[in-house]
């Protein structure tokens, strides 16, 4: 047995990484509510005030990934691997950035409706974050929460594979009937934010899936 190996036995584990995982958790549900929200306006009005909410929740991600980042540099022993951390803490910042960059671009395109589909993406990403938070507060106790999370992370696939099939039907639909050239662009880059969006979801569940692999 390697020195480090030895350690792991007699060093306690840095705990300090769940709670900043959890709060973590907490900006992305923010941020998932707001897009629903945002989704649910008409005017253009209503949207601005959400949007800027979105952009502050996306600060506050941010923040709690510069603190995560800062407490793995100074830990000596980590509750996993260093690497997934890191790969964790990217991919759920990523999630919250994306859905900053679909609200932004709502504010900048200025649509000239909200599209059916950027409804059912945003009730996708709720469902998503939910599922995320779930997994995250489960990593606390790995061992007795293994099959839960598990099925948490299958129901992101889940989720992942409706968002794949609102795409495609999305962009078909916008096809077929939007006339106007600059609003079929508009919205078809927003429609490709948004499913990008739940792609990053799906990125997370998969380093939950490594974590829970390593610690079995």
């Amino acid at each position: 047995m390697n020195l480090d190996s030895l350690l792991k036995y007699f060093v306690p584990k840095d705990t300090s990484f769940f709670p900043l995982f959890e709060d973590g958790a907490k900006v992305l549900i923010k941020a998932a509510d707001l897009l629903k929200e945002l989704m649910a306006t008409e005017t253009i009005d209503q949207r601005t005030p959400i949007i800027k909410q979105i952009k502050s929740v996306e600060h506050e991600g941010d923040e709690i990934a510069h603190k995560i980042y800062h407490q793995l540099n100074k830990s000596f022993i980590t509750p996993f691997d260093r690497e997934d951390i890191q790969e964790l803490t990217s991919y759920l910042d990523d999630v919250i950035d994306y859905i900053n960059g679909a609200a932004q671009r709502i504010g900048l395109y200025k649509p000239k409706s909200i599209h059916p589909v950027f409804k059912d993406f945003a009730e996708v990403i709720c469902d998503a974050a939910k599922e995320i938070e779930f997994s995250l507060h489960g990593l606390r106790n790995s061992g007795k929460n293994h099959e839960k999370i598990l099925q948490s992370c299958i129901n992101l696939n889940t989720l992942e594979n409706r968002a794949d099939d609102l795409y495609h039907d999305g962009i078909s639909n916008l096809f077929e009937n939007e006339k106007d050239t600059i609003e079929l662009i508009k919205n078809k880059e927003i429609i490709a934010t948004l499913e990008k969006t739940v792609d990053m979801a799906e990125d997370v569940s998969d380093i939950i899936k490594t974590i829970l692999i390593k610690l079995a």
